[in-house]
């Protein structure tokens, strides 16, 4: 598929049945936008509202923000180094590191969340770890603004955030994430820069399948938790697996380490910087 074509109901189009989800999904996770993933999801009839009903539970208990604070520490990354305090104005700064975290709890939260509901709907037998620790909601964080259209970026910006969602291969989709960096026009083309090996090709595809791997305990943990009372809506089981396979074996994944690593940069703690 190509890149700018992954169907989505953006958040400010979206009737108001839609928007309804949205906003318990933004209030639950404490995530104050709705990820791609659940964009996509919500055009296909009737699954959204199942996907919701399945997931809520464990975002509601505590139960997730454990899984998700267990699972950020224990993705290896490799060394990254501060980012100079030039590089960008004290404001830009800081609303970038809102934005990547926004991404950061948005990623990890649905990459333990979404493995468990693909693997509970696969019937993969479950290897739980210890159950994760709960923890209160983590503070809100601001809202960023609307993420751009690709097709509506000037020519040279839309070809630096093509050319960071090609350094993913495979699965066609331009993370959500860099093209929010497009407020920001001079960052897609600097953060292979800031980034270094993070950014290699290779380095993605050994990160990715790290945080696959480390997720499959988290997300086995905490199946339990699912409410899967009803099956997938009408003929959308094969379309929701599909779905979900790609975002929790590819999208998601590759991600994860990407945000914690522009996160360690953004803080220029020396300690955070390590692999």
């Amino acid at each position: 598929m190509p890149a700018a074509t992954l169907p989505e109901i953006r958040e400010a189009e979206a009737p108001p049945d839609i928007a309804a989800l949205y906003a318990a999904l933004r209030e639950a996770s404490g995530v104050p936008l709705v990820n791609l993933i659940y964009r996509h999801l919500a055009t296909l009839p009737g699954v959204l509202p199942w996907v919701w009903q399945a997931i809520r539970p464990p975002l509601r208990d505590g139960s997730l923000a454990g899984a998700r604070e267990r699972l950020a520490e224990a993705i290896p990354l490799p060394p990254v180094r501060p980012l100079p305090t030039a590089a960008l104005p004290p404001a830009d700064r800081r609303d970038l590191m809102a934005l990547v975290e926004t991404y950061n709890r948005g990623n990890l939260t649905n990459l333990i969340l979404l493995t468990a509901l693909r693997r509970a709907l696969e019937g993969a037998p479950a290897e739980p770890g210890p159950p994760p620790p709960r923890r209160p909601a983590p503070p809100g964080l601001p809202a960023p603004p609307p993420i751009p259209r690709l097709a509506d970026l000037p020519p040279e910006l839309a070809g630096a955030v093509l050319a960071l969602a090609a350094r993913h291969g495979g699965p066609g989709v331009v993370p959500s994430l860099y093209l929010h960096l497009a407020h920001w026009p001079g960052i897609p083309a600097a953060l292979p820069d800031w980034l270094g090996a993070a950014l290699d090709p290779a380095a993605i595809a050994a990160g990715r399948d790290s945080a696959v791997r480390l997720a499959l305990r988290e997300a086995d943990a905490l199946r339990p938790g699912l409410d899967l009372r009803d099956a997938v809506p009408g003929d959308q089981r094969e379309a929701v697996l599909g779905a979900l396979g790609r975002f929790t074996r590819q999208v998601i994944p590759a991600m994860v380490p990407i945000g914690l690593a522009l996160r360690r940069s953004l803080t220029g703690d020396a300690n955070l910087a390590q692999a």
